[in-house]
């Protein structure tokens, strides 16, 4: 189990998967930072300086357009990092990174990062591999948004986010959450009263609790299972 009060860089999926040398190197090098709601770790088209490495916080990376509407295409927890433009060669992404649930992670700077993709196969791989199941993450939530009604998009959401977290409870408005699905706010308060009224969740003053989880991976659609499988298929278990 995590320690709230004192995270550990083993909290993290990806960094808890290294190989003992690469954490002997690598976690000296790593700074503890907490992260407030609404913290913006990286504007579209800002490079990134720093790689996220999240064990409590949740951050999405949100497409923002013109007329200041916005959606989110992916979400970063436990289970990975924010900041793969930095090995993948570009440096910055046309996406903004915002936290969407306070907490702690650990950060790395970006040219460490980068010598260690270069220098570490084994560091190499699980990113490569963490990069691929975010793609698949990308490209099943525009599928979801197109395809599927609010109340399927609200139930993906909210497993993605608890399966980022070390809680069966979120804090989240719903006005927060139709910003990052891109509907109108009382799409969203329509589908939560529906998934409350049937004894899926609880929710009450900005927070959600889920009561009966089997129950609401049968109430979405089939995006959250394909996500998951494919992080659950490509991502190492920590290293002994």
């Amino acid at each position: 189990m995590s320690n709230e009060s004192a995270p550990l860089p083993q909290n993290n999926g990806l960094l808890a998967a290294l190989p003992e040398a690469d954490r002997m190197r690598i976690f000296p090098q790593l700074e503890r930072v907490d992260l407030p709601v609404g913290h913006v770790i990286c504007e579209p088209g800002q490079a990134m300086r720093h790689a996220y490495f999240p064990t409590s916080a949740l951050v999405s990376l949100l497409y923002m357009l013109e007329n200041g509407s916005s959606a989110e295409i992916a979400i970063v927890g436990k289970e990975g990092m924010v900041g793969v433009s930095l090995i993948m060669g570009g440096d910055s992404m046309p996406s903004s990174s915002v936290v969407q649930s306070a907490g702690s992670c650990f950060r790395l700077r970006g040219q460490i990062i980068k010598e260690e993709f270069n220098r570490s196969p084994a560091l190499r791989h699980v990113l490569l591999m963490y990069t691929q199941a975010m793609i698949t993450q990308m490209a099943q939530t525009a599928v979801c948004y197109r395809h599927h009604c609010v109340g399927q998009q609200l139930s993906r959401w909210l497993l993605l986010s608890l399966d980022r977290l070390h809680s069966n409870e979120l804090r989240m408005t719903q006005e927060r959450i139709a910003s990052m699905l891109g509907v109108r706010r009382e799409g969203v308060t329509e589908a939560a009263g529906k998934l409350q009224a049937a004894g899926l969740i609880e929710y009450s003053r900005g927070r959600i609790r889920v009561l009966d989880r089997p129950r609401l991976e049968q109430s979405t659609c089939e995006c959250y299972a394909v996500v998951k499988q494919e992080f659950d298929r490509l991502l190492p278990r920590a290293s002994s």
